[in-house]
This record gives C-alpha cells, structure tokens and sequence, in this order.
C-alpha cells in the first residue's frame, strides 16, 4: 500500500513538474516573441546617444547595487564556462588514453591458475598455442584476430635491438599482420608486415618512429637490416602514433619467424582481437566462448580469471563514456543554474529600480512615451548590464581555462571551449538579459501617470 503510495505521489509530482515546464516555456516564448516586436518598434533607441546617456546615468546612481548585480551574472557566465571547458578537458584526456589502442579490441593473456581443477594445482603456468589461435579465429563476431608470441616467456621479449654500434631494448611483438588493427599505429613508409611474411617466415621488422630515430639517426630505414637480439631482420616499414614516442618505441616481427628463431615452438602468450560494433554484452560472450576453448584445451576451470587475464577495452570505453555523459550533464545543470540564479538576480534588481522610478515614468507617459518605449528603455538596461557582466565572466573563464592548461593537471587535455559556444553563451546572455528587463518592464508600461504623480 505504501509503495503504490509513493509511486502514485511521484506520478502526479512528475506531470506536475512536465506541466508546469510546458507553462514555462510557453511564457517565455510569447515574452520573446512580444519583446521582438517591441525591438522592431524601438530600434532606433539602440543607436540614440541620448538614450545610452540615460542608461549609464541610471546605472550609475547605485554603483553597489549595480556592482554587485555584474558580479551575480558575471560568477555564473564564469563557471558555465569553466565547467564547460572542464568537461570538454576531460573528454580530451578519455580520448588521449583510449587514443594508443582500438576502442573496440580485447586481449587475453595466458598466466597462472588461482583454484584447483581436473586433478591440477594451484600455480600452474598456461601457454597457449598456435592452434587456439586458429580455433579462436573461426568464432563469429571476431572482425579482426592476432596472436603474440613471448620471446622467451616474456611479454615483450626482452631481448637488445642494435645496429651497428646502437643499441637498445624496444619491446618486441611477434604477431601476425592483423595486429595493426588493435593499435591506431599509421604506417609512414613501406608497409606492415603480410600473410607472405608468415608463411614464407620472412625476417621482416617493423619498426616505430621512435626506434628509427635513435637506430638510424635520419638515415632511410627501409631495407636496411637491425639484429633483434643476435637475428638479424631487414626494416619493411616505419610507423607512428598518436599516443606519441612511448608508443612508437615497438619493434613488430613475424610470429612464425619468431617462434622458429627463437626456439619458441607453437607457443602463443596472448591472443588479439577487434569485434567491430559489438555491444558489451555480445563482446564479453564472445570472450566467454574463447575462456571456454582455452579451458577445455588447457585443462583449467574456466571461471577462474587468473588462469587467463583478459584486457576489455569495448567495456572499458563504454564505462567511461556513461561517466563522463553524466559529468557532462552535471556540469551543464549547475552552470546553467548558476547562471540562471544571477539572471534571476538581475530581474530583482531591475524591479526595485522600476519602482523607485514609478514617479519619472510617470512623467514620462504624461509626456506623451509609449508603453512600448517604457518597457524597451527597461530592457535595453537590463541587456547592457548583463552583457558587460557576461562578457567579464566569460573572460574570466576562458582565462582561468588557460591556466589550468598551464598546470596539466592529470586527465585533463586542453580544457577550452570554442567559437561556437562562445556564440551561444552570448546570444544566451543577450536572451536573459532581455527576459531579466521584461517582466519589471511590463510593470512599469502599466504605471498610471496620475496614480505614479499622486503617490510621489
């Protein structure tokens, strides 16, 4: 009864709330649409010397009032774009991260088993094989799949790569030629390893920009022969990454090569795979039916995550993109209500300052304005106000921007914002500006000169 209750009560709650934003919105389009037409009649006011006289002379007879009114919108302009331009760092620096390997690739590294199975301890080193490489490869879902072999049981080799006198240790990966399409690497002269290399065990290499750079010195890499370890292999192509040097400091040979060269057999340490467009769900069951193979081949349970550790990037990806949606959302709603707190503010201010001048516009319709020029000559105050208010908040912003750029803070890649929401923040501001001068307008086009003189 109690739960029927509350969900009755947020029912009516919710379309209350929806009715009462579609009434909202319906006022301030009609205010819009009425302060256009008052523009279009008052427009020659904007260009009046005497008209903006009049304005900075009404703002300036409470210079604290109106201090502290420029300092309302100009706080709130400050952290809409602060935020914005917070959010947007962050999306830069989740891109950076993600930027050294495909978002939609996973890894699945042979270890050690953590729980006993099948009559086998606890400890027991996996090594997969060439074979569940090609077993794993016939699995639907797969786009792309290579398999890595371990020089020597480690990961990346270990071994000294040298040219003549220079010499130094890279991280090998033996693989096969879809391994390119795990990392954003871009080939900048000859190509990447081929199906031909594999078969034929060709002593090809591949090698990053960073690894040309301290081996070659300048001098062209292609065709010219490096030793990896004491096996020399001929240079096929040079590449790089936007993940920058650290990345590039690769050296890729042919798996076959390595396995034959290095006394390796059909050992495979990790096995590499890109799933296209799958969803998380469709990735991690693919996964699964891979962990099964590998168990039922290998002889461990295959709920055992240690046994096989497994690298998900596709989830990893989404995970970070729902939190940085939310942040993102979050940042939007406290700015925009910031700043709609200081419009609100500014409404306020204009309000009182319209009936402390009930007695002038008073005289002003007895003279002969117009209601029309009444509520234009409130708005136009109202905009000036908050322009140069927004326009000191968003200098403020995109200067404290620029600083946090300075500091690089972690996680946080070139926070700013650009053109087009500075339009936006503008056109906003001149919006709320206006809708902040209607409404005391409106009261001030209604003043009756008799009653304004009598009660003066």
């Amino acid at each position: 009864m109690g739960w029927l209750l509350l969900k009755t009560f947020l029912l009516v709650a919710g379309i209350t709330l929806a009715i009462a934003l579609v009434v909202a919105v319906i006022v301030l389009v009609i205010a819009l649409f009425r302060m256009g037409g008052v523009t279009l009649l008052q427009w020659r006011d904007v260009f009046s010397f005497d008209r903006w006289q009049e304005v900075m002379l009404t703002i300036g007879r409470n210079k604290l009032r109106t201090f502290l009114t420029t300092v309302s919108v100009a706080w709130g302009i400050f952290v809409l774009v602060f935020l914005l331009g917070l959010g947007r760092g962050l999306d830069h620096g989740m891109r950076k991260t993600f930027a050294k390997n495909a978002t939609n690739a996973v890894w699945i590294n042979a270890n050690k088993t953590s729980v006993p199975h099948a009559g086998y301890d606890v400890g027991r080193r996996i090594m997969f094989e060439n074979a569940d490489y090609e077993r794993a490869k016939k699995i639907d879902g797969i786009e792309h799949m290579s398999a890595q072999h371990w020089i020597g049981g480690r990961r990346w080799g270990g071994l000294v790569t040298k040219r003549g006198a220079k010499a130094n240790s890279f991280e090998i990966e033996a693989v096969h030629p879809e391994a390119i399409r795990l990392q954003l690497h871009k080939v900048t002269s000859g190509r990447f390893l081929s199906s031909a290399d594999i078969t034929q065990r060709r002593k090809a290499a591949v090698i990053g920009q960073t690894v040309a750079n301290f081996l070659f010195e300048g001098a062209p890499p292609i065709g010219e022969w490096i030793n990896v370890g004491s096996v020399p292999f001929q240079v096929v192509g040079v590449f790089s990454d936007p993940g920058g040097a650290e990345e590039e400091r690769r050296v890729y040979i042919p798996i076959s090569t390595a396995q034959l060269s290095f006394n390796g057999g059909e050992n495979v340490g990790q096995l590499q795979l890109t799933l296209g467009d799958a969803r998380p769900a469709e990735a991690q069951a693919i996964i699964d039916e891979i962990v099964a193979q590998l168990a039922d081949r290998h002889d461990f349970d295959p709920g055992d995550r240690q046994a096989v550790r497994v690298h998900n990037s596709i989830e990893q990806f989404e995970r970070f993109r729902g939190m940085f949606f939310m942040i993102s959302a979050f940042v939007v709603v406290i700015g925009l209500g910031t700043l709609a707190a200081g419009v609100v503010g500014v409404s306020n201010i204009m309000m009182i300052a319209v009936k402390e001048r009930t007695k002038e516009i008073g005289v002003r319709k007895a003279l002969g304005a117009t209601p029309s020029s009444i509520v234009f000559m409130i708005i136009q105050e109202a905009v000036f106000l908050t322009g140069i208010a927004g326009l000191l908040g968003l200098a403020a912003g995109v200067g404290a921007l620029e600083l946090v750029a300075r500091m690089q803070v972690k996680m946080i890649e070139n926070p700013s914002i650009d053109l087009g929401v500075g339009v936006i923040a503008t056109v906003f501001l001149i919006m709320a500006g206006a809708l902040a001068g209607y409404f005391p307008a409106r009261a001030a086009a209604r003043v009756n000169p008799i009653h304004a003189l009598r009660d003066q």
